[in-house]
């Protein structure tokens, strides 16, 4: 099984801590939308005996397109590779395009999932982020979003600058509030080159507190998963049966297709990335070319990324699969260089598995780095 990933690189203005490719500007997006259907028809011997099991539209804000540009791209994957059944069809879409009309002309196309960037409840927190929507659409869009969509994941970010940790209680409970069966959260991460940056920089925000990121990762723990939710990587959270199959698919290691600039794609032993501009993304598939670079992975290189994603998700680091794929030297690595974390009650062991500790999630990403072998090659 196999997931299509299709980049949508426009948005209606720039999120102060993003530095996702994307344009504010539209006049190429005709353009764009016929070289992403070139590109999903070019790319097909890729996945000649492989099934798509998800298909995802992410950006950038994928909800600028049409509900014809969208079915267009749906119908080129299907023409060109063999689908599953029942396909997790995901659309990433910010609560300002999602009006009555959008929600209901959706529901009868086939995205079945839609992931709604809601990212706070809060108006000083939404002006901070430069979002394009306030919390009032935030709301009325998810209310309507119940009523025709069973599957909806909600974005929020935590650990914001002048957020305290009753206020990020409160946007918990807020979204808890819709029954929604899904959330995925993130720490608001400072990227170099962003808006962020420099406002932090210039002293016009306060820097992100680390501390209190650390403490609001715990009380989002703490109140979805007694609300029924389970815990099943870093930064997701899904009642049963509603995990992301698209994102459970990266991090277990499935070969996935990134259709569109900057998107990145993964076959088990390749990687590849195409270029991250649109005029040269459309130019290149124009002529026929993909405007891809590949990177070949090292057996260490894809033990380190079976490390990585491995320690962010309940299903952990399997010591057997290690051995199979590795060999027993990176094994015998594996379990020496984790018995300090193991001490520090930071990981533990549980049938065959290497698992990260309540205690130990948040720095799960720091951990996995310590787990890693040097490639000397």
């Amino acid at each position: 099984m196999a997931g299509i990933y299709i980049h949508i690189p426009f948005c209606k203005q720039a999120c102060h801590y993003c530095d996702f490719h994307f344009s504010t500007s539209l006049k190429k997006k005709d353009d764009l939308v016929k070289a992403l259907v070139k590109e999903i028809e070019l790319r097909k011997a890729e996945f000649n005996n492989t099934k798509v099991q998800t298909i995802y539209f992410g950006g950038g804000t994928p909800s600028l397109l049409t509900n014809e540009e969208l079915q267009l791209l749906i119908d080129s994957v299907y023409k060109n590779y063999e689908v599953i059944e029942h396909p997790e069809i995901t659309l990433e879409a910010n609560p300002d395009d999602l009006s009555k009309d959008r929600i209901v002309e959706l529901s009868q196309s086939p995205i079945n999932r839609l992931s709604i960037g809601v990212q706070s409840f809060f108006e000083a927190d939404l002006k901070l982020m430069n979002r394009a929507h306030n919390a009032e659409e935030a709301k009325a869009c998810i209310e309507e979003a119940i009523k025709y969509f069973d599957n909806i994941t909600l974005d929020l970010i935590y650990g914001i600058p002048g957020a305290s940790n009753q206020q990020w209680i409160e946007n918990i409970e807020l979204a808890l509030g819709y029954g929604v069966p899904h959330v995925s959260s993130y720490a608001l991460t400072v990227e170099p080159k962003t808006a962020l940056a420099s406002f932090i920089k210039k002293g016009v925000i306060d820097d992100v507190d680390d501390e209190q990121a650390h403490e609001q990762f715990h009380i989002l723990k703490d109140k979805l998963e007694a609300s029924g939710f389970v815990h099943y990587e870093l930064s997701n959270f899904g009642k049963e049966g509603f995990f992301s199959k698209n994102n459970s698919a990266y991090w277990q290691g499935k070969s996935y297709i990134g259709i569109g600039p900057s998107a990145h794609s993964f076959n088990g032993k390749q990687r590849g990335w195409n270029v991250s501009n649109n005029s040269k993304y459309i130019k290149s598939i124009q002529q026929d070319q993909l405007p891809i670079e590949k990177e070949t992975l090292s057996l260490t290189d894809r033990y380190n990324e079976y490390v990585m994603t491995g320690l962010r998700t309940i299903w952990g680091v399997s010591l057997d699969k290690v051995e199979s794929d590795f060999g027993l030297s990176y094994k015998e690595y594996l379990k020496e260089q984790s018995k300090t974390f193991i001490n520090q009650h930071l990981l533990y062991i549980d049938d065959e598995h290497i698992r990260v500790t309540k205690k130990g999630q948040f720095l799960s990403d720091g951990i996995a780095s310590e787990l890693f072998k040097i490639n000397l090659h």
